[in-house]
């Protein structure tokens, strides 16, 4: 062994599998950083003077003779102002062709807030979608994810939701991006002009699969400096977290772990968990609020990823292509989200909750209707009504591509119960009606 103050240097391998060796040391810190053969890699294991280091890019060619230089730290991150508007891969070092970041070095991937400094969760978030704001409000510091299956356009709803959220960061952590994914985020972000209050860590399919593991923490880190340092309010996207479980599964499986439920490693829960709750509300207005993909094979919500998810997450939100109107839509009667309560006409207008809960119940209504009308049985008019209603509030709500502000949307949604229904049908109280029930 030889090395400086700061580096540990070996030069006999004990063992090698397809993603880790193993080598004796001292004085070496969990999570802790090295290069193997000049390939990085980070401690993921230690038993006694046995460390086991993942290799990122894999082992291939690499022999029992091989230089291990450990860095004396975990991963960091540099932050500071020059990180808006800039794209880094999951490393932290910038990949859109800009200079390297100067800047207060913190460490990635530290423990979650300690309670005593959060607050109840009360600002609302405006995401633009409609379906979303409708009936399932988001609020600051809250932790939700979006279930969609993988063919469906969950980007472009990401893309959507950081252009037109009410906040003063947007960190987006890509991980296993196509490089058409990457390329859409960059130009949109680009073309709509608000690039410079965007942070991107990007993982893409052709970069090695495990280094997805690090893009969360790198984003929560940046999340964390601007919310805490700066007051500010950062929402974090992170797409796709099935493909960063993906990722856990090849490195447990490499280290001879046995797999859980659905080939997933027995600490899947704490991993998401160690994720979600960096969601944050403090007392001095800063927030991180985190809004997660997590792509569903074949609808399947009992596999291990969704349903550990929903234990962790205040709600979801449901991605559902709409066959009536060929339009993916925000499916009111699989979506929750278990704070909106804390700023539905609180912080939006004071009809909002009736309003929703009025929605939600005529469009169960016509899902009923077509139930019934494909099993051959005649319709009443109320159940007709009630369709062309459903059709249009799909099509003018609930639709991903609807992005109008929340008044409009309580607006589009009265006059929608207007055009198909009587008072009596509406039935929302008198207050109400007095003010939104217009006058023919």
């Amino acid at each position: 062994m030889a090395g400086t103050a700061f580096q540990k240097i070996y030069t006999k391998l004990n063992q090698i599998t397809k993603a880790t060796c193993s080598v004796t040391a001292t004085g070496i810190g969990y999570e802790e950083l090295a290069t193997v053969s000049g390939r990085l890699a980070q401690v993921v294991k230690i038993i006694g003077d046995t460390v086991t280091l993942q290799i990122f890019s894999g082992t291939e060619n690499i022999g029992t003779d091989a230089e291990v230089i450990f860095f004396g730290r975990p991963p960091t991150l540099k932050v500071g102002e020059q990180l808006s508007g800039r794209f880094f891969n999951a490393y932290g070092d910038p990949i859109d062709g800009g200079p390297a970041i100067e800047g207060k070095e913190v460490e990635i991937g530290g423990p979650s807030v300690n309670p005593v400094r959060r607050m109840e969760p009360s600002e609302f978030i405006a995401t633009g979608i409609a379906g979303i704001d409708l009936n399932n409000p988001l609020v600051t510091g809250q932790k939700i994810p979006f279930f969609a299956d993988p063919d469906q356009p969950y980007n472009q709803v990401m893309a959507t939701v950081a252009l037109r959220a009410q906040s003063d960061k947007i960190i987006l952590g890509g991980m296993g991006l196509s490089n058409d994914d990457y390329l859409f985020y960059k130009s949109t972000f680009e073309n709509a002009g608000v690039i410079d209050k965007i942070i991107s860590f990007v993982n893409t399919t052709d970069d090695p699969p495990v280094e997805r593991l690090l893009v969360p923490d790198m984003a929560l880190a940046a999340a964390e400096y601007f919310a805490l340092e700066k007051n500010e309010k950062v929402l974090v996207l992170l797409t796709d977290l099935t493909l960063y479980c993906d990722a856990l599964s090849i490195v447990s499986n490499r280290m001879d772990q046995i797999p859980s439920k659905d080939s997933m490693p027995g600490s899947l829960y704490s991993d998401l968990a160690k994720i979600y709750e960096k969601a944050v509300q403090f007392p001095d207005g800063g927030s991180i609020t985190i809004i997660a993909v997590t792509t569903i094979s074949g609808g399947d919500i009992t596999h291990a990823i969704p349903d550990n998810t929903g234990y962790i997450t205040e709600g979801q939100l449901f991605l559902r292509k709409d066959t009536d109107i060929g339009k993916v839509i925000i499916d009111p009667a699989r979506s929750l989200s278990r704070l909106k309560t804390k700023v539905m006409g609180i912080k939006t207008r004071a009809d909002h909750p009736k309003v929703m809960e009025t929605s939600v119940r005529l469009n169960a209504d016509a899902l009923k209707a077509k139930t019934k009308m494909e099993n051959g049985f005649d319709l009443t008019d109320y159940e007709e009504r009630a369709m062309k209603f459903s059709h249009d509030y799909a099509n003018q709500i609930l639709a991903i591509d609807v992005n109008i502000g929340p008044e409009e949307m309580l607006d589009v949604t009265w006059g929608l119960f207007q055009k198909y229904f009587t008072r009596e049908e509406v039935a929302i109280k008198e207050e109400f009606m007095k003010l939104y029930w217009k006058k023919a």
